[in-house]
C-alpha cells in the first residue's frame, strides 16, 4: 500500500522551524527519506519515522539531493541508524560520503571550527558497499512509485533532482531556490542560492527549465516545502540570476582586488534582497529580516569565488 505524502519534517535546523525540510515516502512497510540535514536532525527524523508507524530497519533508502551538510550532514548517523538503507547520491558525491575528511575541511574552511562544530558536529562516514550511485536519468521503482532523478548544477556541481511520478512532484534540493514560509506573509519571496564553491548562474537557469520541463504540478525545495506557484517562482528565480550574471560580469571587468571583491559582492547582495522585502511590504525592524542573514553572506561568497576560480583558471591556462 502506497502512502502518497511527503510527510514533511522539519529538521529545526540552527534552532528555526521552516528553515530546512527533510521528506519521507512511505510504500506498504517500506520507507524512503529525501535530505538528511545534519546530525543534529537525526531525532527529528527518527521521530517522523515513529509518527508513521515505522522503524528504523524498514527504511529503505536514504537519498541526497547534493552534500552540502544542511542536506548530506547527519546521512552518516542516520545509515547508521538504519541498518538495512541504501544511501542513494550523484557520483561527484558518493566519495566524501564514504570518506567525509575532505567535506568537513571544505566546509570548516568556509563556517569556522567553532560554527562548524556546533552546526554539524561529528560527520559519521558511510560505508562503500551501502552507497549507490544514481546516474543521470536513472529511474529507481519504490513500489508503487517510479522516482527520476536528474542533474541539475548551478548550485552545485554533485546535485541532482528527483521527479516522483506518483505525487506527480519534483524534489528540488536548492535547484528551485530558497522559499522560507515565514517570508511568504506579503507575497511569493523566492531567492537563489550560490554558496561556494561551485556556483554556476549559466547552469543554474538551465536547472531551473529542466525542473519546469518535466511538467510537474508541486516543486519541494528543501527549504522549504511545497510550492506550487511554479511559473511565478521561476521567473523570479531567472530575474535574480540575470543579475548574479550581470554583478560577476561587472565584478570580473573591474578587476576588484579579493578584498573589493568580497564588499563588492555582499553590498550588491544585501541591498537586493532589502529592495525586495521592501518591496513587499516587510519593514526595516522586521526580525523575519535576519533569517536571511547568513544566506546573504553564503551567496556573496559564492559569487566573490566564481571570480576568484575564473581569475586562477585563466592564469592557469595562460601560465
Amino acid at each position: 500500500m502506497s502512502s502518497l505524502g511527503p510527510k514533511v519534517i522539519d529538521c529545526d535546523y540552527t534552532g528555526h522551524q521552516g528553515v530546512a525540510a527533510a521528506y519521507l515516502l512511505r510504500e506498504g512497510d517500506e520507507a524512503a527519506f529525501i535530505e538528511t540535514n545534519t546530525n543534529l536532525a537525526l531525532p527529528h527524523l527518527l521521530k517522523g519515522l515513529e509518527e508513521e508507524g515505522l522503524n528504523p530497519e524498514q527504511v529503505r533508502y536514504i537519498i541526497l539531493t547534493h552534500i552540502h551538510l544542511d542536506h548530506a550532514g547527519g546521512a552518516g548517523a542516520l545509515m547508521q541508524a538504519c541498518p538495512h538503507a541504501t544511501l542513494l547520491v550523484h557520483p561527484r558525491g558518493a566519495p566524501h560520503m564514504i570518506q567525509p575528511d575532505k567535506l568537513i575541511a571544505s566546509a570548516t574552511q568556509i563556517y569556522g571550527e567553532e560554527q562548524f562544530a556546533a552546526l554539524y558536529g561529528t560527520l559519521l562516514p558511510v560505508p562503500a558497499e551501502r552507497v549507490r550511485i544514481m546516474e543521470d536519468g536513472e529511474v529507481l521503482v519504490f513500489g508503487a512509485r517510479r522516482l527520476r532523478f536528474f542533474y541539475t548544477r548551478g548550485h552545485a556541481n554533485h546535485h541532482f533532482c528527483i521527479h516522483d511520478d506518483a505525487l506527480d512532484a519534483v524534489f528540488a534540493g536548492d535547484n528551485f531556490g530558497i522559499t522560507y514560509p515565514a517570508l511568504q506573509e506579503y507575497g511569493r519571496f523566492v531567492f537563489p542560492s550560490s554558496p561556494p564553491t561551485d556556483f554556476d548562474a549559466d547552469a543554474a537557469l538551465q536547472s531551473i527549465d529542466k525542473i519546469l520541463a518535466v511538467g510537474a504540478k508541486r516543486v519541494f525545495p528543501t527549504h522549504y516545502g511545497e510550492v506550487r506557484e511554479l511559473a511565478e517562482t521561476a521567473a523570479s528565480l531567472r530575474e535574480q540570476l540575470s543579475l548574479y550574471q550581470a554583478w560577476l560580469e561587472e565584478a570580473y571587468s573591474a578587476g576588484l582586488a579579493e578584498d573589493a571583491l568580497d564588499a563588492f559582492f555582499v553590498e550588491k547582495v544585501r541591498g537586493e534582497f532589502a529592495q525586495r522585502m521592501t518591496s513587499l511590504g516587510f519593514s526595516l525592524e522586521d526580525e523575519r529580516r535576519k533569517l536571511c542573514e547568513i544566506d546573504i553572506m553564503l551567496n556573496a561568497q559564492g559569487l566573490a569565488f566564481a571570480v576568484k576560480k575564473r581569475r586562477f583558471k585563466e592564469q592557469q591556462a595562460n601560465a
